[in-house]
C-alpha cells in the first residue's frame, strides 16, 4: 500500500493506494470458466490505536482500489495504520507517519 497522511488546520486528510486484484467472480477465463472472485471485504484505519475509519467493500471495487477520508483528533508525527481483509482471508496491514 502506498499511505500519505497529512494534518492541515487540525483535520488529516489519508490518501490510500491499496495493489489488489479486485476479482468480482463473474469473469470467465479464455476457457470459460469462472473466475473464483477475490477482493477486498473490509478496511480499517488507526491512529493513536483509535477507529478512524471503516468500511465494508464488495465486488464493485476497481483493481488496485485508490481510498481518500478524512478525520480528526491527530497531529503531524502520529501513525496512520490501515488494514485490509480479502475474501481469501488474507490481510495487510501499513503505516504511514502523518505529515
Amino acid at each position: 500500500m502506498r499511505i500519505r497522511a497529512k494534518e492541515t488546520d487540525g483535520v488529516v486528510n489519508v490518501k490510500v493506494l491499496m495493489a489488489h486484484v479486485m476479482e468480482t467472480g463473474q469473469r470467465k477465463d479464455q476457457e470459460g470458466k469462472v473466475v473464483p472472485a477475490w477482493h477486498i471485504t473490509n478496511v480499517m484505519a488507526k491512529c493513536n490505536d483509535k477507529d478512524v475509519f471503516s468500511a465494508q467493500w464488495g465486488p464493485a471495487i476497481s483493481r488496485d482500489p485508490y481510498l481518500a477520508f478524512s478525520f480528526k483528533g491527530a497531529k503531524k508525527g502520529d501513525k496512520v495504520e490501515i488494514t485490509w481483509i480479502d475474501t481469501k482471508k488474507e490481510t495487510r496491514t501499513d503505516t504511514a507517519e502523518i505529515k
